[in-house]
């Protein structure tokens, strides 16, 4: 899959699931967050912040869920996902125990990508 965006330093790509659900990789592998250059770690952080204020207000999840994990692929990167309490695993993590079968009824991925690539371009 092609990522969503993309510059010199981080691309960011769609997680397939339910629910909203991207993850911000660098473009330069590093394995700890305490590697990355202070230019960078402040351009995740406000990369995140605008992600994560995007999907609140586009979305109106319960809750926006950020992690960054890396055991599988030791390629530090981050899944922001907005969760509801009727999505199928709500309140257990993504990565957990399934607590029903879900059917949500959320607004168009693309109104929000396309809304995400507008700040993104204007921000940057």
């Amino acid at each position: 899959m092609s990522p969503l965006y993309e510059n010199s330093t981080l691309r960011i790509e769609v997680e397939a699931s339910e629910i909203p659900w991207l993850k911000i990789f660098t473009q330069t592998p590093y394995k700890e967050m305490s590697q990355l250059p202070a230019p960078l770690k402040l351009e995740i952080y406000e990369l995140l912040d605008t992600i994560e204020t995007l999907m609140l207000t586009y979305y109106t999840p319960t809750k926006i869920n950020i992690a960054s994990f890396g055991n599988y692929l030791p390629h530090l990167h981050w899944h922001i996902m907005a969760r509801f309490e009727n999505d199928s695993f709500y309140p257990e993590p993504m990565w957990g125990t399934k607590q029903r079968e879900a059917t949500l009824t959320l607004p168009p991925f693309e109104g929000f990508s396309e809304a995400l690539l507008v700040q993104l371009t204007q921000e940057r």
